[in-house]
């Protein structure tokens, strides 16, 4: 029997299953890459109706205070003065797990926030972690298939997780942190927050910088090793919700310090690696934290669906002073997230309590599921229109898109980019303490275990590959607790 041709769901044969088509290999996304759109629309329809990603997790109100002045990058109104306060939600989650998964699972951890501003809502949609497994928003869904269930056994197979990984160096980086104790965090209070993408920040001069935002926990950083993790998930799997209720209950209000890392566009362009790589960091030595404000949870949901399940977060929504970036996974959740919203919630997901704006809103969009406002009430479903009162306000015209080249293409996500080893080993090397590289090489070494079939070795080896490339005492370190044999011949093949 022949072999078949990659093809769309309509029978097209397609051969850009792996890049997205952008303006130039640094450049946006084009809307006209149907083929990115229908992969990413059809993978956000697979369940029903739990959330298809983070789908078990926990939320609280709080405030957002302002401490440090920061409107010399930017006019984004929550951030006009120092001890302006905001409302805000915050719904943290694991990112793999289902609905009834354990909380000290060894997964990422999802840090979503919605500040409620007089500007509209902002949603700061990021994870415990600064750098994600891919870099081009083409292969996520494929990439979340590999957490979630062997469509013939219905079981977790570490067997198609390591394959996915080791044909995709750029997730190291991820990795590396995943399987290290910050894979387990103690408690969600425990953790940090980052929005992970690269964003950008527009001032009253419409002058624009590019940045990353932290959210570094006020409580320190507590995580299980594997072995307390695993007990956890027997003792108690619900243990990271339960902790952020008490901790509020009985008010020791969890806080996070707000900082940001500033990059201008000359620094950007003269940078080593892409700016907009979701799996690289900005150094913090070039980079420095900038001061910014406090987030301070201290309100618990009366009404868990109502307020946690129901809650929608969105990378588009942002507010006036805030901008997107080149980043081509952030570009590709702008689609991605609102879609997944219409259909777990309906199209009129932003009109419920937790969602919506509580200030105004004025637009043309009318009917649909679940529609529990006025919907538009008499006034007019169409523009331009001659009896209502709503104006466009020229303050908030965005700035153009500035494009360096004037070719779109499926360019490889990573020519002249595909350093996928430095930051890991730098990051295995000197940051880590020795007790976290021990800790890190027993957990890798007990996920790698689970590996089987006939491509066991194979992968194995192919894993250890990139393990040797970031760092030699790394890879023999897992060669040898996975009791693979490695010669200097074979180190110096590995290193190539």
């Amino acid at each position: 029997m022949g072999k078949k041709k990659l093809t769309t769901a309509s029978g097209r044969p397609y051969c850009e299953f792996e890049n997205s088509m952008t303006a130039g290999s640094r450049g946006p996304i084009l809307l006209q890459d149907y083929f990115l759109h229908e992969d990413l629309a059809h993978f956000n329809r697979e369940r029903i109706p739990e959330r298809v990603v983070h789908a078990k997790g926990a939320g609280a109100f709080g405030t957002f205070t302002v401490t440090d002045d920061i409107t010399q990058y930017t006019k984004a109104k929550l951030f006009s003065e120092i001890g302006k306060q905001t409302k805000m939600f915050a719904r943290f989650s694991q990112v793999g797990g289902e609905k009834g998964s354990a909380d000290s699972e060894r997964d990422p951890r999802g840090f979503a926030l919605k500040f409620y501003t007089e500007d509209g809502n902002w949603d700061l949609v990021g994870n415990n972690t600064p750098v994600f497994f891919i870099k081009d928003p083409k292969k996520f869904s494929h990439f979340i298939h590999t957490q979630k269930r062997d469509p013939r056994t219905n079981c977790k197979d570490p067997t198609m997780v390591w394959d996915f990984w080791s044909l995709n160096p750029e997730s190291l980086h991820q990795v590396i942190i995943l399987m290290s104790d910050r894979g387990t965090p103690f408690s969600y209070r425990n953790m940090h927050g980052f929005g992970s993408h690269t964003f950008s920040l527009i001032n009253k001069n419409n002058e624009q910088v590019w940045v990353k935002f932290h959210f570094i926990t006020m409580q320190g950083i507590k995580n299980f090793n594997a072995k307390e993790a695993n007990e956890m998930r027997g003792i108690d799997p619900d243990h990271a919700q339960r902790d952020l209720v008490d901790a509020i209950e009985n008010k020791d209000f969890p806080r996070w310090a707000m900082k940001l890392q500033v990059m201008t566009d000359q620094q950007a362009k003269s940078l080593k690696w892409n700016p907009f790589d979701l799996t690289k960091v900005w150094s913090h030595k070039n980079f420095p934290l900038i001061d910014v404000g406090v987030m301070e949870l201290n309100e618990i949901p009366q009404n868990y669906f109502r307020d946690v399940e129901q809650s929608a977060f969105a990378p588009a929504n942002i507010v006036n002073g805030i901008g997107f970036s080149n980043d081509k996974m952030l570009q590709g959740r702008l689609l991605s997230y609102p879609d997944a919203h219409r259909y777990r919630l309906g199209v009129n997901y932003e009109n419920i309590p937790v969602n919506k704006c509580p200030y105004m809103v004025a637009n043309y969009q009318r009917d649909g599921f679940m529609q529990v406002g006025n919907n538009g009430g008499a006034e007019p479903n169409y523009r331009p229109n001659s009896f209502d009162d709503i104006i466009v306000d020229e303050n908030y015209k965005e700035l153009p898109m500035q494009l360096e080249v004037d070719t779109a293409d499926w360019f490889d996500r990573n020519e002249n980019a595909n350093d996928h080893y430095t930051q890991p080993g730098t990051l295995y090397r000197d940051v880590m303490r020795e007790e976290d590289r021990i800790n890190l090489v027993s957990n890798i070494v007990s996920a790698m275990s689970g590996i089987s079939g006939e491509k066991k070795n194979e992968i194995i080896q192919r894993q250890l590959c990139h393990f040797f490339r970031a760092d030699i005492q790394l890879g023999m370190a897992v060669a040898k607790g996975l009791g693979v044999v490695i010669d200097e011949k074979s180190v110096v093949h590995m290193q190539s």
